[in-house]
């Protein structure tokens, strides 16, 4: 297995660090030729334009379409923007999935927050809560077509879905010691 996180901007280092301590060999995707050899692809939190606008930039966008036709991508974050099809502004999207997402609708940086998430569905049941930590956060106003939401908030805010191989949390699980969203992932491919 060989994961590969895009390397443009954000915190990937911290993804690479959590995959790394699950004996996971990365890669840094910065151009095309990194997503040859790929497992599966983790598009990190950090600025979704930014992002974007790099990808445009080094003509990532087709093939990390290719990509994800037949491989699993998971977007924290700004990676959930990324790979939304719909955020009610016009920048650079990846596009793929079939939800709505509203960018920054948690607040500002001074408004991050953690907050405890059942997440039933980690380790077979675990009642544990995942420690999500919400960083400017987008929110995910709506799943569409056959993507399915798998994690709400107490309140009932929707902050994870899934569609098919592809997965997306609002929040940042690579900031945490808790590997369980890695290890659900990894479970994908």
């Amino acid at each position: 297995m060989k994961i590969g996180v895009l390397a443009c901007q954000g915190d990937f280092i911290e993804h690479i660090k959590i995959l790394f301590h699950l004996g996971v060999e990365t890669v840094e995707v910065r151009l095309p030729e990194d997503l040859k050899g790929l497992t599966g692809l983790i598009i990190p939190g950090g600025e979704s334009t930014t992002i974007g606008k790099l990808a445009v930039t080094y003509n990532l966008m087709e093939p990390l379409r290719g990509f994800s036709d037949k491989k699993p991508i998971w977007g924290t974050c700004a990676g959930m923007i990324f790979l939304a099809k719909e955020i009610g502004m016009d920048q650079p999207l990846l596009g793929i999935m079939d939800i709505e997402v509203e960018r920054n609708a948690f607040g500002r940086q001074v408004d991050s927050f953690k907050a405890d998430l059942y997440a039933r569905f980690l380790d077979k049941g675990d009642s544990k809560p995942f420690p999500a930590i919400f960083i400017r956060a987008p929110k995910l106003i709506a799943a569409k077509g056959k993507a399915k939401v798998i994690a709400k908030l107490t309140d009932g805010t929707a902050v994870a879905a899934r569609e098919g191989k592809w997965l997306v949390t609002s929040f940042h699980p690579e900031l945490t010691e808790d590997n369980r969203f890695h290890r659900y992932f990894l479970g994908l491919i």
